[in-house]
């Protein structure tokens, strides 16, 4: 019985190994280990602070690249952004891509910049103020040949017109100079034109072109003999091909446009006179003529040249507004007048008609791009001009009126390389003073 209460007051006098230990009675070493694994806990709560607060910033700066991206995307159009990619630091530099950026390289470019991130890393792209390209439908081009480069543009134009009364249709829209008693009741008329053009930048604002055409020109008239009373139509045909008027122009871009921001070029065209004129050919007075009659003053053969120097200002605009291309062109046709202009009549020879001097001509036109793809465009326009009459010694010419000329136009691009494209247009008149249609094919190439 001794023994046994001796072992419990044992038991009771021994503290169990379940109970915890108050702090006071742990060793020195535990305490310590205790404290130090409570700072590392501290530490790696402020570590992960910290690197929220990071993926915060990263966030923003991943937020911040694509609005820029988005800027400049719409800045230089996604057919040209990839060749303008070189040294963009926060798309991957030189083998940057128009693609959007990955999550993964946004946040690796959003992260806390080297020790040398100060330094210029590749280069930025080249500012490129030059308009956009579309599908040109007007004579006058809107985009510039680049410094030192050199475009050779062979060109085909087919015109048909079937009007009411007579007109000289030529390539430009000089008005014809018919003077003398005409009896035409229809013309048919089909000119065909083959146009080299040479343009070479001098600087990446200016250029200069000539043009030199050559003229296949086809008419047929169908009248009646005057001062009788045949009833019967007559066909009266006439040809002719020669060198047309060669033209030469300066361009010139005015300032530097952008997205949402208009781009003007101005010119100024020169048009010489080296086609065989109206005056030159011999004016029918023996299949046609009647008695007491001077001549019809339908020339044996087609000219091919307007007989006058000209000289036209002009203003091209183009406005991008992605994705499409606004442009259109301002211009004004001054003809110079000629003195002691004669005539060749068969039976009479020389005839003086004294000064003569065409009516000016006032252009506006207006058209509208659109890129289909990195190849493809195409645009659509219309071209309005108001043609004064003819004067002769100072007064309007008999049988002289005004014209309003109106042409729809349709064309197409199609871009082969980097130096090659095709360039399609159809013209269809929409006024009776207009030709009917008018089909032209240009192939620029740059070297």
């Amino acid at each position: 019985m001794a023994g046994a209460q001796d072992a419990a007051q044992s038991a009771q006098a021994t503290p169990s190994s379940s109970t915890p230990a108050h702090p006071a009675t742990l060793s020195p070493d535990l305490r310590k280990q205790m404290e130090s694994q409570g700072e590392r806990i501290d530490a790696m709560r402020s570590q992960i602070q910290a690197q929220m607060q990071q993926l915060e910033d990263m966030k923003k700066a991943l937020a911040q690249q694509e609005q820029d991206y988005r800027s400049l995307r719409k800045a230089v159009g996604l057919d040209v952004l990839d060749k303008q990619r070189a040294g963009n630091v926060s798309a991957g530099g030189a083998n940057a891509s128009a693609m959007p950026m990955p999550a993964g390289d946004a946040v690796a470019a959003a992260a806390p910049a080297p020790q040398d991130a100060n330094k210029p890393v590749g280069q930025a792209p080249p500012t490129d103020n030059r308009p956009p390209e579309v599908a040109p439908i007007f004579d006058q081009p809107g985009v510039l040949t680049p410094k030192g480069k050199f475009i050779l543009e062979p060109s085909y134009q087919m015109g048909y017109s079937s009007l009411d009364r007579v007109a000289l249709i030529g390539y430009t829209v000089i008005p014809a100079i018919l003077i003398g008693l005409i009896d035409a009741r229809q013309v048919k008329t089909t000119v065909q034109t083959a146009t080299v053009a040479a343009r070479y930048g001098i600087t990446n604002r200016l250029e200069i072109e000539v043009r030199v055409p050559y003229l296949w020109v086809h008419t047929d008239t169908i009248s009646r003999e005057i001062f009788t009373g045949s009833a019967t139509d007559r066909v009266f045909t006439t040809s002719g091909h020669d060198i047309g008027d060669i033209e030469a122009t300066a361009r010139y871009q005015l300032n530097d446009g952008g997205p949402d921001k208009a781009y003007y070029i101005g010119w100024l065209r020169f048009k010489s006179r080296t086609g065989r004129d109206p005056f030159e050919v011999t004016t029918d007075c023996v299949q046609r003529c009647v008695e007491n009659a001077t001549g019809t003053g339908l020339p044996l053969e087609s000219p091919t040249g307007t007989g006058f120097y000209s000289l036209q200002p002009g203003v091209t605009w183009l406005y991008p507004s992605d994705p499409v291309v606004f442009f259109g062109n301002v211009s004004y046709l001054y003809n110079f007048s000629r003195s002691n202009v004669t005539r060749n009549l068969v039976l009479s020879g020389k005839e003086n008609l004294g000064e003569v001097k065409p009516g000016n001509i006032v252009d506006v036109s207006v058209g509208m791009g659109l890129a289909l793809n990195e190849k493809a465009s195409i645009s659509i326009g219309y071209d309005q001009s108001w043609i004064g009459a003819v004067k002769q010694n100072g007064k309007t010419a008999p049988g002289a009126t005004r014209l309003l000329q109106g042409t729809l136009l349709l064309g197409g691009s199609w871009r082969f390389n980097e130096k090659r494209t095709l360039n399609f247009t159809l013209g269809v008149g929409v006024t009776r003073d207009t030709p009917d249609a008018t089909v032209t094919v240009r192939v620029p190439m740059m070297y």
